[in-house]
């Protein structure tokens, strides 16, 4: 039986910020039970809903040494869909109605979690053959593995794994507060170890010292090695691409199904969608106010509004396709001059835009399930989770050929009738503007090849128990 433990600074669906704890929750329960014995552990946050903290039994404490202050470690256990979950509980370090505030603050607080997680180990009575680190928080895991935890018998060959889901957030702050915070010892302080410039660095020092290194897709895995991609460690990643591997993210085929789905006004399959598919939109255009036309291309977009999601190149010919037989639906909020965008849009083409400001649930499935089409024509994305939805839901993904979106689109080929989704490959708006313009061709005028496409789309598997089979044999090999 081979024990992994994950640890990360979120997991769903007791704390979510992105798509990280998405991951966390999901992929735990999918390895083989009687190989793996997968475990996962987590901050306490005061901000979790009281409803999980009501399920959570107190296990053990201790007090543990960092540096110069001596802090409470509480764990609390609960067993939940068949995996056990461990929370590290600290009121001063994981109070707040939010789980991360300011950055010297996280790193202080991360820099305690990841020392707690090992000391609590011996604890729990629990010690992993692989600990799977995720994000700059736990950075520092595989560090102190071959520090401080390098001596006596219960920590010695436990391999360690670092997982990016996002190069762009890294943990950096000057080097006296880090060597202060994390107890480190100038020895780590080089720049082949956590020194980045004048800084320190925690996913550094978490991608120098782990035994294997992911990301999450095999596109971005070879992206972050070129200076473009590579935020400075692009060297560090080219250096360590031997230990590199890049395994795409899946997403819970229970909670995304057009079939059994409630959240959505009809349900669908692969089977019927040609009659059925087309009632979710004129549902969502009667919700939103739009021209209620079936026949009409809706095109849907739910993201975050940031730079990375290539919204300047929306920006650029929004104008221009909004003279098109389209509809575009908007769901998200970011950077205010994204939001003021769409919702200038929606004033001015009131029919035919619909910007909706905020985060739901609800109707990100009914955008899914609604939408023809659906865009992505982002500058960076290590995996990406909305073009999985789009495809499971039979809603076509017009993306950039970046990251995950290359890995999990196939483009349309009219010669061969392949694909399941359209894609550009500069960061070009005039270039997105043509391919949004070539879907709509196949939509309006080659409505068999379209339909061919949503179908090969929907039966594409990308379930999480894909992705766990290419981590079981990840694990098998550096296990050996």
């Amino acid at each position: 039986m081979k024990k992994i433990l994950f640890v990360a600074s979120e997991c769903a669906p007791f704390i979510k910020t992105g798509g990280l704890a998405d991951v966390v929750g999901s992929l735990p329960k999918c390895f083989d039970k009687k190989e793996y014995d997968v475990r996962v552990i987590i901050p306490k946050y005061m901000c979790m809903n009281q409803k999980w903290k009501d399920k959570m039994t107190y296990l053990n404490h201790f007090y543990m040494d960092l540096c110069w202050r001596r802090q409470y470690v509480g764990i609390m256990e609960m067993e939940y869909e068949g995996v056990k979950y461990y929370f590290i509980d600290n009121e001063y370090y994981f109070a707040g109605d939010k789980p991360y505030s300011d950055v010297r603050y996280d790193l202080e607080k991360f820099a305690f979690f990841s020392r707690a997680v090992l000391s609590a180990l011996p604890v729990i009575d629990f010690r992993p053959d692989v600990i799977h680190c995720h994000d700059w928080q736990t950075g520092l895991i595989p560090v102190y593995l071959h520090d401080s935890f390098a001596y006596g018998d219960f920590y010695r060959g436990i391999k360690s794994i670092m997982t990016i889901h996002n190069l762009k957030f890294q943990g950096v702050w000057d080097i006296d507060t880090i060597k202060d915070i994390a107890g480190l010892s100038d020895y780590y302080f080089t720049s082949d170890k956590l020194k980045d410039y004048d800084n320190g660095n925690y996913l550094k020092g978490g991608i120098v010292y782990a035994d294997m290194v992911t990301t999450v897709s095999d596109t971005y895995a070879q992206e972050i090695k070129t200076p473009f991609y590579g935020e400075g460690l692009d060297g560090l990643m080219r250096a360590r691409s031997n230990c590199l591997r890049g395994i795409v993210n899946g997403i819970d085929y229970k909670e995304y199904d057009p079939a059994t789905d409630n959240l959505i006004a009809k349900n669908f399959s692969v089977e019927n969608f040609r009659k059925e598919k087309v009632k979710n939109k004129t549902a969502l255009q009667k919700e939103l106010g739009l021209e209620v036309n079936p026949k009409k291309m809706m095109i849907g977009l739910v993201s975050r509004l940031t730079d990375q999601k290539g919204l300047d190149l929306i920006a650029c010919v929004m104008d221009e396709l909004c003279q098109d037989a389209v509809q575009f639906v908007i769901l998200g909020t970011g950077e205010e001059r994204y939001e003021n965008m769409f919702r200038h849009f929606d004033w001015k083409y009131g029919k035919d835009v619909s910007a909706n400001i905020f985060y739901s649930e609800e109707l990100s499935h009914k955008i899914y399930a609604a939408c023809d089409a659906f865009l992505m024509p982002s500058l960076f994305e290590p995996c990406g989770l909305s073009q999985l939805m789009s495809l499971r839901y039979g809603t076509l993904p017009i993306v950039r050929e970046t990251g995950g979106l290359k890995d999990t689109v196939q483009p349309y080929n009219e010669y061969e009738n392949t694909g399941t989704g359209f894609s550009f490959s500069n960061y070009n708006a005039h270039e997105m503007m043509g391919t949004v313009r070539y879907a709509e061709h196949v939509f309006y005028d080659k409505k068999r090849d379209w339909n061919k496409m949503i179908e090969r789309a929907m039966k594409a598997d990308f379930s999480w128990k894909a992705s766990a089979e290419k981590y079981q044999q990840l694990y098998n090999d550096l296990l050996g």
